[in-house]
């Protein structure tokens, strides 16, 4: 009887192996959907908060121009948060694209502080928190459109 028993002495290693590459190739494209689900959302996250300033400097830049104070601290801010933002990448930065070298989170950080200067100049509360999720607005506190009163404890015997 011709039985090697060199292939069953390595036989647990052998299928750790083919486990390992079937789990590894498995993992690599799972992780590649849910890197670009993720980034996807990150990045809609971020410019949904840049839109939010460049339309809040927009505005306090008409309104200002309005008032006929084109000199004012104000519109300073508003020039360079508006620069900043014009800054930042409109596509992701590939690996070998001369943009890579770009500091997005640093970036961010500045537009940032410049919006919080600006709101200081102005005198308004900056807001600073992102928008709700499905699920939050469903908590949130809305007017109902038909009042709803209720029940005493009387109503609720049986």
């Amino acid at each position: 009887m011709d039985f090697d028993l060199e292939s069953l002495v390595h036989l647990e290693q052998t299928f750790f192996d083919s486990g390992y590459t079937d789990g590894y190739d498995h993992g690599r494209i799972h992780g590649l959907i849910e890197g670009r689900a993720l980034g996807r959302e990150k990045g809609f996250e971020m410019w949904e908060e840049l839109g939010y300033y460049e339309g809040f400097s927009r505005t306090w830049r008409a309104v200002l121009e309005r008032e006929q104070k084109a000199d004012s601290r104000a519109v300073t801010h508003i020039r360079h948060l508006l620069d900043l933002i014009e800054q930042f990448p409109r596509v992701n930065p590939s690996a070998d694209d001369a943009s890579s070298t770009l500091d997005i989170s640093r970036l961010l950080r500045q537009i940032r502080s410049r919006y919080k200067a600006l709101c200081s100049t102005l005198g308004v509360t900056p807001s600073m928190r992102a928008a709700m999720t499905p699920n939050e607005e469903e908590k949130a506190d809305k007017p109902s459109v038909w009042s709803l009163e209720k029940p005493s404890v009387h109503d609720m015997s049986f």
